[in-house]
């Protein structure tokens, strides 16, 4: 089970658990030894931290990725741009200890259509007299909206079930919106 033991990486995240935290050691690592635990959650940490820097990253993008104990990091997740894919994958393979990068990121197609829903939907979600501006007031925020030929899906987190469905509601107001999907998830801790 150590061996397989896989470190997901939610980049919209900006914390990460107490459990977490205390699991990272600050012994070195000798060369001959494969990569621990503790190492994988300094490179977890680096790679979340890398992600969540670039600088075209937004709201209608969506990054994650799993570390794997021997380095290796598998990115997915679904963007507006192809740089953003290029780019994610550049900074990763520059963090210390990375050793291989999968980038399984989805490169989501351009339309017009789909462009004009993104708009609609930041406008109905994150308007400052809706009960989720607080969430865009924040450099990456925690919601995020990815449209892909009319389906949109929500991924994030909220502070709660209320906040869940107010997001979920105002997408399925949309005009042009074939289906919504709320992958949102409460998170009581953080708010």
């Amino acid at each position: 089970m150590r061996r397989r033991i896989i470190v997901l990486i939610a980049a919209v995240l900006l914390w990460i658990g107490p459990a977490y935290q205390s699991a990272i050691s600050a012994e070195p690592q000798k060369q001959d030894q494969r990569p621990t635990e503790s190492v994988a959650g300094r490179i977890a940490d680096e790679v979340r931290h890398q992600l969540v820097m670039m600088p075209y990253y937004g709201v209608f993008d969506w990054l994650e990725g799993a570390v794997l104990p021997d380095g290796t990091v598998t990115l997915r997740g679904e963007v507006t741009r192809p740089t953003t894919k290029s780019d994610a994958e550049y900074r990763v393979k520059k963090v210390e200890g990375v050793t291989k990068v999968v980038n399984e990121l989805e490169v989501l197609p351009i339309s017009p259509s789909d462009d004009a829903i993104r708009i609609a939907m930041y406008r109905a979600m994150f308007d400052f007299d809706r009960p989720l501006f607080r969430y865009a007031t924040r450099a990456v925020p925690p919601i995020h909206i990815i449209v892909k030929n009319g389906r949109v899906s929500l991924k994030g987190f909220v502070a709660s079930e209320m906040d869940k469905q107010i997001a979920y509601t105002a997408a399925r107001n949309i005009s042009g919106v074939f289906e919504v999907t709320s992958e949102l998830m409460v998170d009581k801790d953080n708010y």
